[in-house]
């Protein structure tokens, strides 16, 4: 049974399917709304920042502190215009992500997940997608990167509850994309040499849109 509007909307524990997976497509412009004006924006960090490069620690403590950082991070992710953030992106070590991200069917998807897990799939569920890359933290770059079309991932929302999230296409590259970052990895790390190069060059001789952290 699906809470309320008014309950989801003020961040409470979504509703799930019958196989227990969150239905994160429901009132996700006030869910949003709800978190973002909470929320401060704060400035993307960048490839180099230390906090970018190593596994961020797990969330234990599910209190106010973390909802506070749940609706800045929602408030960084609308000003840098992204789909997803991880905590780490805004320097905090912490397994955190938010998303929110329109699947290849052009539904929309809004949640949070923290400590979360991709689940392996079987050989022959792992149809792979080649399509472009791009990351807040390395920006005005982007690169094919081969991954699975449909992804699931497990963890806990801001309240503790456990969770289980899944997508395919753009979505599903989102998720494998911010868990990624929660253990310390860039998309670029998945590239062979000579596109890890193109991509930083890329950064090099852009400019990005949004606030970002100098690693000078």
């Amino acid at each position: 049974m699906a809470q309320d509007t008014e309950q989801q909307a003020s961040g409470g524990v979504l509703p799930v399917d019958d196989e227990g997976f969150v239905i994160d497509t429901e009132d996700c412009e006030e869910r949003e709304t709800a978190w973002r004006e909470r929320g401060t924006s704060r400035p993307i960090t960048v490839v180099g920042n230390p906090v970018l490069h190593k596994e961020c620690k797990d969330v234990t403590a599910f209190d106010a502190e973390l909802e506070q950082l749940v609706a800045d991070m929602f408030a960084s992710q609308r000003t840098a215009e992204g789909v997803g953030l991880a905590a780490n992106q805004i320097g905090v070590d912490l397994k955190v992500f938010v998303y929110d991200c329109m699947d290849d069917e052009g539904k929309r998807h809004v949640g949070v997940v923290c400590n979360p897990v991709v689940r392996d799939l079987p050989a022959e569920r792992r149809r792979l997608d080649d399509s472009n890359e791009g990351c807040l933290s390395v920006p005005t770059a982007y690169a094919e990167l081969a991954r699975p079309d449909y992804a699931e991932v497990t963890g806990q929302d801001e309240r503790g509850n456990p969770v289980k999230v899944r997508g395919t296409g753009y979505f599903s590259r989102c998720l494998q994309h911010e868990t990624d970052h929660l253990y310390g990895y860039l998309y670029i790390d998945r590239l062979s040499k000579r596109d890890r190069k193109d991509a930083l060059r890329q950064m090099e001789e852009g400019t990005p849109r949004y606030p970002v952290v100098s690693n000078d």
